[in-house]
């Protein structure tokens, strides 16, 4: 840090014991008190030439003993500080938040008297719409004047608003060093974390730190005891912050709003405020506050002077020769009126003057007639009027628009801007627009979308890189973004700086934010390799059309090719975005923004899959995130948005059963040729999964052309007699059926009969393929996934049998006796099954091989069945010989049990065995937790117990079967006391002698401490038996409580894996199946013919039956939409909100009745002086001889009736 402490180099008193500086002479060092050069040469004394910094020696967290607050920050610094320095050590250290607004609260010297209506401006006006606008409050920092009113006020805040609105209220206290009461508490020049300061009498005005304020600048000017000494520098600050952007590192559309706000003040107020004017910083006075206040407005209430052009400079000041002497003597008056003066009455004439010329820089507010309820606008309309005085360029509305989007406030956008009376352009709304997607302003962004902006016209893909570029450093997307940014220039041989500036430059070049150096060349294919590692390959990579990549293409080879096209001019970045919507979705839920995401995703298309992609993004990211509070925030986002997938397909369902079948297979071109069910189960959405309309979907491929009241008996005598599918003993639907259950669900819906008619080639055999009645017949039985599924079971059984059979029966000795025929039937079994599970692996969706074989081994049951295989090859190869027959047989034995297991999976299509099946699952959890606290127990009470009854005993195998063999006997009540109580012993022939027992004799055993032994048993048993079994319980209990609640829903989403893996089987069952195998070969890669069942969980619409059908979903999305605003509107909440909104409204309105009562009371009181002030004048007229009336005065009506009377 640089110098930032000041000391006083030369002694100059008149008493010889006080320095000019305010300082004793004892404070002064030898340097300063000698007289060099002489008392006659220097007589007054100044700050840069009698002062030299040094090193600060107060600095780090403050404090206050005795108060509950949290640390402030503190430091001292020169007057001469560079305020760029101070600024970064605000945000990037203290970690105060960039300001939207700055108000600087200037007042009079402290000691002022403050009126009641200025702190409740401060209170109900400053602070709340430094509240609503994120401001920073610059106050004096002390406990007195106006600086006590603002920490006042900004602790009220404080104690009633939320965290989140706290944080939004920064109170900065710049104070003069040489004033501050025990300033010495804060010395330290190793810092201070924190430092104890000590505050006495907090009832009364004094010159002790405030500590409602967040923040404090002790400034050093190297006087002590004297005020004024941070003007310059709060000044420079001021300056320094207005020309800095708002929003992420910069990006917002307008530089930082800078407000004075004066109150009170004296007479050197006047030339703080003529230097402030200079540098066009506008200012807000309170009128009625004070004397210099009241005076400012009185020179607003003259003529208004000569403009100055806007090229002239504000900062040259004014030709005061020019100025006319009726005016100059007329502002004399004023400020004579107003400020009591000596000899410099003429230089604060120049002043006024001067603030005089610049007048249009102030806006004066009447706080005690127009009331703090709308200060927050009065704030807004002084800087536009401030920004009109500084560009003539400058358009009122779109400086006004650009604060209210800085300030977060569209109720006043609303208000004053989007009421109709203006009629916004495209160009008008872009900067703001962009302004609002960066710093999370959602509410504007709507406005600006239902009022003039097209968003067709506004994203191109070189502002859709720029948005990415604008992530905050501290996001979880931006450093995923910059680990695959990092891995390109890896490749490209160039890695800029972590910690460089980057500057990300917009449409027609403009300055659109800046950022870390990684950010600079952040392209698209980036986005696309994130969207790729959380989506996985359930969807085609993003992005790769501009780009011009093939998705089939390998990592390395898009790489080459991205940093190439990089290099040249990137003509996709001028073209429109395809799907904006979706684009702008993705590029929210990516950051979390909850309110921005949904906003969004209202205004996509395919509202199903779009939240159904933006759960599983979510839920991958929360994988990723470190935070808690951010992790709970993401999974809290993704189930919001798997209710409204499934509200939106309950919707959909209730309309029209077949459109809403389409809805769930349909390809979308926009999210990468996925179906809304392969989202569905990538983003583990089970509430999906178990609404009705999925499950009828899944139900109708499972039973194919077959009705689903078929019953299964009918099924297995058919599939051991297959001529039977030629009679009525199953019930197969007619396309007429299908097309009467249409007609009756959707009966208004003519215009989607081609469509309709499409939904039915979506999941019925008949219709695609057109044979003769034998062959069809027969293909509709042996192609539904049922049918696949029972003769699996069916010869799974058979498989099992003959394995058995072999094993306990059959199994011959090694060649040549051997192996039997069974045993070889049982190989090409098992074989049949290894080409399964090959076609498995190989022809998986996923276009690349690796990533089909990590899909495969991801799955539970495919590991098994790897295990099963690896273990049958392992026992084959060691059967055939002499040597390991034995250890190939055990093996094999093995194996069976793994492969009986594997009948665990084939059952979880049940409806009441399937959630037993997970239960199961997620107890075998559970018992792992349990064995490792029994282990612990068991090993410890093995070692005890054995030490204690065998003093030597160094056989290996006795050891480990008394150590965890026979404790965990014992836990089953198989407990050998005659081998462990004394009193039970039996004569046995054992011996003590080493050598013996070395030799392989039985060891006696020690009796010495055999109650320790009763003793730990006793514990032991208690423990285990009592405490860790009633605790597996409790697991246990726990687990099936817990799925059995929510059973349902797991059987159904674990029902779809099942459908899909029997649906894509082959109709035959092994062995039967290698038949298909080679059928399947020859069909599809000899013949080129392409699979019809694809079609029963994919298909693809294009054209006028896709817009249709998107135009149908998106009117249920409305539906649905209106409802939950329905319910909200008529929700116990909203009804108080509203409740509460009008009585604030009955309120103003009664003190408004209040005021115009008071003010009606004001004028009958004058218009009654002014009544007998007339009549007076009148009846000494009429005694005078001065007029002579040629008629009788004017009666009032009635008087006239009482005279005569």
């Amino acid at each position: 840090w640089g110098p930032s402490g000041i000391l006083c180099l030369c002694f100059l008193g008149s008493n010889g014991a006080l320095c000019q500086c305010g300082s004793v002479r004892d404070k002064h060092d030898s340097v300063a008190t000698g007289d060099f050069f002489g008392a006659a040469i220097m007589t007054q004394w100044n700050s840069q030439q009698h002062s030299s910094e040094c090193p600060t020696d107060a600095y780090g967290e403050l404090h206050f003993a005795g108060s509950g607050h949290r640390h402030s920050h503190f430091l001292r610094l020169s007057c001469d500080t560079p305020p760029e320095l101070v600024y970064t050590l605000m945000t990037s250290h203290w970690g105060l938040p960039s300001p939207n607004l700055v108000v600087s609260v200037v007042a009079g010297d402290g000691h002022e008297k403050i009126k009641p209506w200025v702190k409740d401006v401060l209170r109900n006006g400053l602070v709340r719409a430094a509240q609503s606008t994120g401001a920073w409050i610059l106050t004096g920092g002390l406990r007195e004047g106006i600086a006590r009113c603002v920490g006042e006020a900004v602790r009220d805040h404080n104690a009633a608003a939320p965290a989140s609105s706290q944080k939004k209220v920064i109170a900065v206290g710049l104070a003069p060093w040489g004033l501050v009461h025990n300033r010495q508490q804060l010395v330290n020049p190793q810092g201070s974390f924190p430092a104890r300061y000590y505050v006495q009498n907090t009832t009364r005005d004094s010159c002790c730190l405030d500590n409602n304020c967040q923040a404090f600048l002790l400034v050093d000017d190297g006087t002590v005891g004297r005020r004024g000494g941070e003007t310059t520098f709060r000044a420079s600050l001021e300056d320094y912050i207005s020309h800095l952007r708002t929003g992420i590192w910069g990006s917002g559309s307008i530089e930082i709003p800078v407000l004075c706000m004066l109150t009170s003040g004296d007479c050197s107020m006047l030339e703080r405020l003529d230097a402030s004017l200079r540098k066009a910083t506008p200012w807000l006075v309170l009128a009625g506050s004070g004397p210099v206040a009241d005076l400012v407005c009185e020179l607003q209430n003259i003529l208004p002077p000569a403009t100055l052009s806007p090229t002239s400079g504000v900062e040259e000041g004014v030709d005061h020769g020019s100025v006319s002497a009726e005016l100059r003597d007329l502002i004399r008056d004023k400020v004579r009126r107003y400020v009591p003066t000596g000899t410099e009455l003429e230089k604060l004439v120049d002043h006024a003057l001067s603030i005089y010329q610049t007048i249009d820089l102030i806006t004066v507010f009447h706080g005690n007639q127009e009331g703090s309820d709308d200060f927050d606008t009065v704030l807004l309309k002084a800087l536009v009027s401030a920004s009109k005085r500084i560009s003539s360029e400058a358009s009122e509305c779109t400086e006004e628009l650009k604060l209210a989007v800085a300030w977060n406030r569209v109720d006043i956008a609303k208000a004053e801007l989007f009421n109709g009376d203006i009629q916004w352009k495209y160009n008008d709304l872009e900067d703001s627009m962009t302004d609002a997607l960066i710093n999370d302003k959602p509410q504007f962004v709507r406005l600006f979308c239902e009022n003039g902006l097209n968003i067709l016209d506004y994203l191109t893909y070189q502002r859709l890189e720029s948005l990415y570029c604008s992530l905050s450093d501290t996001s979880l997307a931006y450093s995923l973004l910059h680990k695959r940014l990092t891995e390109r220039q890896l490749l490209a041989g160039s890695v800029p700086p972590v910690d460089g500036p980057a500057t990300a430059l917009l449409k027609n070049g403009q300055n659109f934010g800046s950022g870390p150096t990684s950010a600079i060349e952040l392209s698209l294919f980036e986005v696309s390799r994130l969207l790729w590692d959380l989506l996985g390959d359930v969807c085609q990579p993003f992005y790769y059309g501009p780009l011009g990549l093939d998705p089939f293409t390998s990592t390395r080879k898009s790489l080459k090719h991205i940093n190439k096209l990089l290099k040249s001019e990137c003509s996709y970045r001028s073209q429109r975005c395809l799907s904006p919507w979706a684009a702008l979705f993705i590029w929210a839920v990516l950051q979390n923004r909850s309110e921005m995401a949904i906003y969004f995703w209202e205004m996509t298309g395919e509202s199903v899959l779009s939240a159904l992609g933006g759960c599983k993004m979510l839920r991958e990211l929360s994988k990723f995130e470190s935070e808690t509070e951010s992790k709970v925030a993401m999974k809290e986002l993704a189930q919001t948005f798997e209710n409204l997938a499934h509200d939106v397909f309950a919707e959909c369902y209730q309309n029209t059963e077949g459109r809403s079948f389409t809805l769930l297979i349909k390809k979308s071109p926009v999210w990468g040729n996925v179906t809304a069910l392969q989202m569905a189960i990538a983003a583990d959405a089970r509430l999906f999964f178990s609404h009705d309309g999925v499950q009828a979907l899944l139900s109708q491929i499972w039973w194919g052309d077959m009705e689903r009241s078929t019953e299964v008996w009918k099924l297995i005598v058919t599939f051991f007699l297959p001529p039977l599918v030629f009679t009525d003993i199953i019930t197969f639907r007619s396309v007429e059926q299908e097309e009467e259950v249409k007609a009756e669900t959707a009966p208004h819906a003519k215009d989607y009969d081609s469509m309709d008619r499409n939904d039915a080639t979506a999941y019925s055999l008949a219709n695609i393929i057109q044979k003769p009645f034998l062959v069809s017949r027969w293909r509709r039985f042996w192609f539904a996934p049922v049918t696949s599924f029972l003769g699996n079971v069916l010869m799974y059984f058979l498989f099992l049998l003959l394995f058995a059979y072999v094993l306990l029966v059959d199994f011959k000795p090694p060649p040549p006796q051997g192996p039997a025929p069974s045993e070889i039937a049982l190989y090409f079994w098992v074989f049949t099954l290894v080409c399964e599970e090959i076609r498995q692996t190989f022809y998986g969706a996923s276009s690349f091989m690796v990533q089909r074989m990590k899909n495969y081994i991801q799955d539970v049951w495919n590991k098994c069945d790897l295990t099963a295989i690896l273990l049958f090859i392992i026992a084959l190869c060691c059967r055939m010989f002499h040597w390991s027959y034995d250890f190939g047989r055990s093996v094999m034995a093995i194996d069976f049990m793994v492969f009986t297991l594997r009948l665990i999976h084939i059952f979880a299509v049940h409806r009441q065995l399937g959630p037993k099946i997970i239960i199961v699952g997620k107890m075998v959890k559970d018992v792992f937790f349990f064995l490792f606290f029994l282990a612990i127990w068991l090993m410890a009470h093995g070692v005890a117990n054995q030490a204690l009854l065998y003093s030597y005993d160094p056989r290996p195998h006795w050891i480990f079967r008394r150590v965890f063999y026979r404790p965990y006997l014992h836990i089953f009540g198989q407990i050998p006391i005659d081998e462990m109580d004394a009193d039970k012993l039996e004569p046995s022939k054992c011996t003590h002698n080493m050598t013996l027992i070395d030799a392989g004799a039985e060891p006696c055993l020690s009796t010495y401490a055999n109650w320790l032994v009763v003793i730990l048993l006793v514990v032991y048993l208690l423990f285990t038996n009592i405490v860790l079994v009633n605790l597996l319980i409790a697991m246990f209990s726990h687990t099936f409580s817990k799925v059995q609640e929510h059973s349902d829903t797991y059987w159904k989403f674990q029902r779809y894996n099942l459908i899909v893996e029997y649906h894509s089987r082959p109709c035959l069952a092994p062995p039967f199946i290698i038949i298909s195998h080679i059928h399947l070969f020859l069909k599809r890669y000899i013949r080129q013919i392409p699979s019809v069942k694809s079609q029963h969980f994919a298909i693809e619409l294009r054209g006028r039956k896709a817009n249709r059908l998107n135009t149908w979903e998106a009117i249920q999305k409305e539906n649905v939409l209106s409802a939950q605003n329905k319910r909200q509107r008529e929700s116990d909440t909203a009804r108080l909100q509203r409740t509460a909104i009008k009585v604030e409204s009955v309120i103003k309105q009664l003190g408004e009745i209040r005021d115009h009562d008071q003010r009606l009371r004001l004028l009958e009181a004058e218009l009654e002086f002014c009544c007998n002030s007339l009549s007076w004048m009148a009846d000494a007229l009429c005694q005078s001889d001065l007029i002579k009336a040629e008629s009788p005065r004017p009666l009032l009506k009635g008087e006239d009736t009482l005279i005569s009377t």
